[in-house]
């Protein structure tokens, strides 16, 4: 990818609302979804944000305006685009742009082809086959690995390998998720045995999802200097923790059922061609050893990283009955990561594993090197000995029933218009009783 027309700060949209300072979808952006309108029977369809609308792709296909590429998206997900590759996203996102902007000369038609957003309902953008959840911010490994040994935080393998696991994709849905605290085998501190009850030590976790576009063939490594070809985009992500169930079930084979009960993403990808001007060196310090030759190009240190300001807010039921908005929890950064989104797919097919259009990967949670800055509140709170109070004078270790967490990205950089990636929004219910 390379910057283009599509990236020019003086392009402006014939959609105003695209156009309003600090607008998180100006025509610079054109993220793709999944949506209808809101309590209709219609079909989800594919879409792109433009300001506070959405452009139906199906309907602008059958208008005859753009070309083949919106066969593609004539279904209700995103996978067939996806798996097309990457000449062809950027073929339509250059179309969809040259339509919405004020030199677009098929305005009427196009306009009859926009949703408003406040009156859309969101899908899944695509079916995710398979998820796969990394580690990658040595922060939050560190955080987490002095909580549980204090004497040996971080394992000697986290510095050469990128720690990940397969992760369950059938409870993964979109912003506005509501499920149930989850139930499971706890292992309190004044008990001899194991008891079956909810969650008590229930977290979220601040991410950024990578969809993978084009596939590859099984037994096929994708090379380092070919990943990013195979990344469609990048969502927000809220990988949600059951640590008491975690910590008594994790060894020896990691995460089960203290992370299979939901996951929640955001309901725009946006691109990576979206995010070219918002690129940033990756590089180690500290004297951390440079990655393995298959893990390092000139290239990825160039621009592997993404600038990109990650925010957790919280809602408590309170604040929803006082009418208070939610309450920001962290700030962080993904370019923090100890790895890119390259690596992480390069290493990921390395043994032959093939990747598929709509497979998912999760970062890990993205914490930062400073106070304010951790995602999760089992770092935040100290594993629950520091509490937490909000301004409603509401103390947390952990989240309560009728919490909500909010989730926000931002791409900001002098000389160009910066970019939004809507809400990823998760709320937590009662446990269901057996």
């Amino acid at each position: 990818m390379s910057l283009n027309e599509t990236h020019d700060p003086a392009l402006r949209s014939w959609v105003e609302s695209a156009n309003a300072p600090g607008a998180e979808f100006p025509i610079q952006n054109l993220p793709f979804g999944v949506l209808r309108r809101a309590g209709s029977s219609e079909a989800f369809r594919c879409a792109v944000a433009i300001g506070d609308y959405a452009l139906d792709l199906a309907a602008l296909g059958e208008s005859g305006l753009a070309s083949n590429p919106l066969n593609l998206c004539r279904g209700t997900t995103l996978n067939p685009l996806m798996a097309a590759g990457a000449t062809v996203w950027s073929a339509l996102r250059a179309q969809v742009s040259a339509l919405l902007s004020e030199a677009g000369l098929e305005r009427p038609v196009v306009q009859s082809c926009l949703i408003p957003l406040a009156d859309a309902e969101h899908a899944m953008p695509a079916v995710v086959g398979d998820y796969t959840d990394f580690y990658t911010s040595i922060h939050h490994a560190t955080n987490m690995g002095r909580l549980f040994r204090p004497d040996n935080p971080l394992l000697p393998n986290y510095e050469w390998v990128p720690i990940g696991y397969h992760g369950r994709s059938s409870s993964i849905d979109i912003s506005g998720q509501k499920f149930p605290r989850p139930v499971g085998q706890l292992k309190l501190p004044d008990f001899d045995e194991p008891v079956v009850a909810p969650c008590r030590r229930l977290d979220y976790e601040l991410e950024v999802g990578i969809f993978v576009g084009e596939g590859n063939a099984i037994g096929h490594p994708v090379p380092l200097a070919k990943a990013e070809s195979h990344i469609f985009g990048l969502c927000l992500l809220n990988d949600w923790s059951a640590r008491d169930i975690q910590a008594w079930e994790y060894q020896p084979l990691g995460p089960f059922l203290a992370k299979s009960f939901a996951t929640t993403i955001s309901p725009w990808i946006v691109t990576l061609e979206a995010l070219e001007p918002f690129r940033e060196p990756f590089s180690r310090t500290g004297g951390q050893p440079f990655p393995l030759p298959y893990l390092d190009s000139a290239s990825n240190n160039q621009r592997g990283a993404v600038d990109m300001r990650l925010e957790a807010h919280i809602q408590t039921p309170a604040m929803r009955e006082r009418s208070r908005g939610p309450e920001r929890l962290s700030v962080s950064n993904f370019n923090d990561s100890y790895w890119t989104m390259a690596q992480l797919l390069t290493h990921h097919t390395m043994n032959g594993c093939n990747l598929r259009a709509g497979d998912l990967l999760g970062s890990g949670t993205l914490s930062g090197s400073t106070d304010g800055s951790q995602a999760a509140l089992i770092e935040i709170t100290k594993g629950g000995k520091e509490p937490i109070t909000l301004r409603t004078g509401e103390s947390r270790t952990f989240l309560e029933d009728g919490d909500s967490i909010v989730l926000k990205a931002r791409c900001d950089r002098d000389g160009f218009v910066g970019i939004g990636f809507g809400e990823c929004v998760g709320t937590v219910l009662p446990a269901v009783s057996g």
